[in-house]
């Protein structure tokens, strides 16, 4: 099954667990947003459906992967003989997501929600937990690592699992504890990017004053 949603200005078909990125939308990794602009549904037998223009009831829930910046592209503009010269650069905002469920029923909210709670497998105490583990961190002198750019509730609690508390620690990390925590964490070179080990030495610095 698969639907061709409207966001950003443009279009995308898109079917479950893909991965996309679109322009910026609200939210921090691990949120689950609902795409309402569905253009048209297609079915695994050859069934189409065409919205006039979108479909009523027929939503797309997808989970935020990350934020990010796109590559830089440069507007360079020139007006000959007038020694006119104006070079700029720009970085696109994105949103990094994975289509969760297309959803034909019309309860949009309630079922990108559904979407959004644990797996029949987890451990149903997990939130619980998860808050249990910020708190004890916090408890035993943890720092708050949501002011790092990029990092969310979701990336908070997978840097708490994997050990890492301060803004110390993030400092300290050499070329290698980058590689292994980008691999971690997918982010593919974001980590770098968004240049969490000077934030952390600069947040560090201040905690301690």
């Amino acid at each position: 099954m698969y639907a061709v949603v409207k966001t950003g200005g443009k279009q995308y078909r898109v079917s479950k667990d893909d991965i996309l990125r679109v322009e910026k939308l609200d939210g921090d990794a691990g949120d689950v947003i609902t795409l309402d602009h569905v253009l048209m549904v297609g079915g695994e037998g050859g069934d189409v459906t065409v919205g006039a223009p979108t479909i009523d009831g027929a939503s797309v829930a997808a989970e935020i992967v990350e934020q990010m910046r796109d590559k830089k592209i440069v507007i360079f503009k020139k007006r000959r003989r007038q020694n006119y010269r104006r070079k700029k650069g720009h970085r696109q905002h994105l949103t990094v997501l994975k289509i969760t469920d297309i959803l034909t029923d019309g309860a949009k909210p309630k079922a990108a929600a559904q979407k959004a709670a644990p797996k029949p497998d987890a451990d149903t105490s997990a939130p619980a937990a998860a808050a249990q583990t910020a708190e004890s961190a916090e408890a035993a002198g943890g720092d708050d690592l949501k002011k790092l750019s990029g990092v969310g509730p979701a990336i908070e609690k997978k840097l708490i699992e994997a050990g890492v508390t301060s803004f110390a620690q993030i400092a300290a990390w050499t070329d290698a504890d980058i590689a292994e925590f980008d691999e971690k964490l997918s982010f593919k070179g974001r980590i770098e990017r968004e240049g969490w080990v000077n934030q952390a030495k600069d947040l560090a610095k201040g905690e301690k004053e």
